[in-house]
């Protein structure tokens, strides 16, 4: 039978409300994290095309200095996307430089964030075996709100102390 075709809109709702809870550069950072885990399936088939980490790079490069460009930010995005339509075929290695372009996008719009962590999980998928995806998915899924959380209350916990 295979598995179910992944739907990018099936996100956790509740990952908006607590995006606008964490300042912008920590859902940066947040997306940056999502991208990552999954940046692997692009580098492994193309190692040699290194769009997706210079697109990543120029993101942590906004969250350490917040110096924002939107012209490096959107060159970066474009290139990441550019990769992945080169790619062509849908494979956790697109799914990935998606993620990667949506990752950057978030110095722009911290909204992004929430497509970064959705590619994410549809590299997931994508590499998963049919009997393992719906679970790979919800695992990395829970993952992500877990992580968005502990940032949200490390935040927390730093706006108290400061």
């Amino acid at each position: 039978m295979g598995k179910p075709k992944f739907k990018l809109t099936s996100f956790d709702k509740s990952l908006v409300e607590l995006i606008q809870q964490v300042d912008h550069q920590t859902v940066g950072g947040w997306a940056l994290i999502c991208a990552r885990r999954v940046l692997h399936f692009y580098k492994d088939t193309y190692p040699h095309d290194q769009r997706p980490h210079e697109a990543l790079a120029a993101l942590q490069k906004w969250i350490d200095t917040g110096e924002f460009s939107m012209q490096v930010i959107r060159r970066a995005a474009l290139d990441a996307h550019a990769a992945a339509r080169e790619v062509g075929e849908d494979t956790p290695a697109r799914s990935a430089a998606r993620a990667a372009g949506q990752a950057i996008s978030t110095a722009h719009v911290r909204t992004h964030a929430i497509a970064a962590s959705c590619y994410a999980l549809q590299a997931i998928h994508r590499a998963a075996s049919d009997s393992d995806a719906e679970q790979m998915v919800a695992q990395e899924r829970e993952w992500q709100k877990q992580r968005l959380l502990a940032l949200r209350d490390q935040n927390d916990k730093l706006r108290d102390y400061s």
